[in-house]
């Protein structure tokens, strides 16, 4: 049977979550350790071949007990470890199983920190054993002399980081035997002078050991200052440069807990090491709760393009798909909205996108291609498209405005309000003509036009839905008992509070309403804020146990609107993530067959 891979904790993961010092916050002076080493058959830890175990409990250099017992491991023992170790079958035989001495090992071990010389194996034979026998595995704290010692020595002090050279380095009282007892009390000394190594790095808690025996970096280490002193609340943290430039913004439901974790080895990201490199300071915003938390981010994130932050930095840089409003209207790319009479589809956060969205509208309905503005006076030469069919030649009048409108332009503005189904069905007809005459590669293209115009469509709608109502208020129950508040206006958080438990929630959302910000009502699906803050609503309000307060209006999308073909979307999204052409096939039969169930 495979056992789980021995993982050692992070410090972030060792604090105590309420903010009061937990076991890694504990002084190396104070901790009590169970320095431990086992003889083995040199197996696999598979629950059994343990031949011998020996531990020293010791805490502040004074030693409080020895354990040590040889152990039956129920299989022959190999030659070569009788030599190595001097543990003979007739000594063996007589001895108790696993099974037996796991009990009082495990009492011994209780409430200790288990220092072992390449702890993974020893702990891997234990918990091995622990699983095989029905003993759950307490899950110490764990450190690792080798660890250390590898951060703490250099190639000039000790050739390697092998017990022997330690313990001779360290002068140990003990030299190693390859006895467990004997290797274990070796052990003891060499923690006790790896110990006062780590005073030198400002090394003097058992959750600082723990990171220090990890690839955790100068910078980290020398910066870990920045996170004293910061809130266990939810909140955003700012890293500051010396100009006090935000360099980096984040959120968190416990600020002081997450920003411990960038000085953490489980922090390998390039381009955070340079961040810390450059920060001087931390700044912590208490907010009113997690949504409050997101929200505040994205706004600062947006109003101080920090060079570290990857995402939501630009949120101006988004583009629309316009239907211009003219007698033979066409699509155009735009970056701002405006109340001119022409439909809107968006937002979209490339051009690239939107494109990819507009040739989807163009398999399905016969809108014109070219940029030109028509007149209706005077013919302009049509283009190969007329030719090949793919446009109805308003260019030179083969079309009137009112038939033009109704074939190419309508089922377009319905669709960003209504009812999409005819421009879908369309498009899927399209996949089924060219999978029918195995032209699978352009299909897929199709197929890839449709997921970007359904993604806008669906999105759109959404936000629309949201963005329309004046005022809009909900609570959820938070962990302590108390209600958070959210008040949403045109899609933008007004106001945030949290109800302390054991109160009645209603004069903290009576006074959340009356400081809200004034938010006025605009044109389009996002008129107060960006569509990623009231999308980040939107996922609040919709988890179960939000409850909606308050509500001037109706919350309501169209009956037959884009929503209804999220699961063809789903799968068709599903569909371009395997290269498997096959498979390709496949999902176009699904999506026939959701076609034919009116999805």
């Amino acid at each position: 049977m495979t056992q789980p891979a021995y993982v050692q904790g992070t410090l972030d993961t060792l604090l105590a979550a309420d903010g009061t010092v937990g076991p890694a916050a504990l002084s190396l002076a104070d901790a009590t350790f169970v320095v431990l080493d086992l003889e083995t058959t040199g197996g696999a830890p598979d629950g059994g071949g343990i031949t011998e175990i020996g531990a020293v409990k010791v805490r502040g250099g004074q030693r409080l007990g020895e354990f040590a017992t040889l152990v039956n491991p129920g299989v022959a023992l190999p030659p070569f470890i009788s030599v190595l170790t001097g543990i003979t079958e007739a000594m063996l035989r007589p001895a108790p199983s696993i099974e037996t001495v796991l009990p009082a090992l495990l009492e011994f071990l209780r409430g200790a920190v288990l220092v072992a010389h390449n702890a993974p194996y020893d702990v891997g034979f234990l918990k091995a054993a622990c699983a095989r026998h029905g003993y759950p595995w307490p899950n110490p704290r764990v450190l690792d002399t080798a660890a250390l010692a590898r951060r703490a020595l250099t190639k000039d002090e000790v050739p390697n980081r092998k017990l022997g050279t330690l313990a001779h380095f360290f002068g140990a009282q003990v030299q190693p035997n390859h006895r467990a007892l004997d290797d274990a009390k070796a052990t003891v000394d060499v923690l006790h002078g790896l110990i006062e190594r780590l005073g030198g790095f400002k090394v003097h808690t058992l959750g600082d050991a723990i990171e220090f025996a990890k690839a955790v970096t100068p910078a980290q280490r020398r910066q870990r200052h920045l996170a004293d002193g910061l809130p266990h609340v939810p909140g955003i943290y700012i890293f500051r440069a010396a100009d006090d430039r935000p360099l980096y913004v984040g959120t968190s439901k416990d600020v002081a807990t997450r920003v411990r974790s960038y000085f953490t080895a489980g922090e390998k990201r390039a381009r955070i090491s340079e961040m810390l490199t450059a920060a001087v300071r931390v700044e912590a915003v208490e907010c009113a709760h997690p949504l409050d938390a997101e929200v505040r981010e994205l706004r600062l994130i947006a109003a101080h393009a920090p060079p570290y932050n990857r995402r939501s930095k630009f949120p101006e840089r988004v583009v629309w798909l316009k239907l211009t409003a003219e007698a033979y209207p066409r699509l155009s790319v735009v970056r701002r909205l405006a109340e001119d009479g022409a439909t809107y589809l968006g937002p979209f956060s490339s051009r690239r996108t939107a494109e990819l969205a507009a040739a989807g509208v163009y398999d399905a309905v016969p809108l014109r291609q070219c940029n030109h503005k028509l007149s209706l006076r005077s013919k302009t030469p049509a283009c190969a498209l007329a030719e090949l069919g793919r446009c109805p030649a308003p260019c030179e009048h083969e079309i009137t405005p009112a038939e033009y409108d109704v074939r190419a332009a309508l089922p377009f503005r319905t669709a960003t309000s209504g009812d999409p189904g005819p421009v879908v069905e369309a498009i899927l007809t399209r996949i089924d003509a060219l999978s029918d005459k195995q032209r699978y590669e352009e299909a897929a293209v199709v197929r890839s036009r449709l997921i970007a115009l359904l993604r806008a469509l669906i999105r759109m709608q959404r936000l629309d839905a949201l963005t329309r109502l004046p005022e809009l208020v909900a609570a959820r129950r938070d962990d302590r008992g108390g209600w958070e508040i959210a008040v949403i206006r045109h899609g933008r958080l007004a106001a945030a509070a949290t109800s302390p438990p054991r109160e009645h929630p209603r004069p903290t959302l009576d006074a959340a309403k009356l400081t809200a910000e004034t938010v006025a009502s605009g044109f389009g699906p996002v008129p107060a804020a960006t569509a990623e803050e009231t999308e980040r609503i939107q996922s609040w309000l919709e988890k179960p146990d939000t409850r909606l307060v308050e509500m001037s209006g109706d919350w309501v999308s169209p009956v037959r609107g884009a929503a209804r073909f999220a699961s063809l979307l789903s799968r068709a999204e599903a569909a371009t993530s395997t290269q498997d052409s096959t498979f390709r096939l496949s999902v176009t039969d699904r999506l026939d067959d959701a076609r034919s169930h009116r999805l």
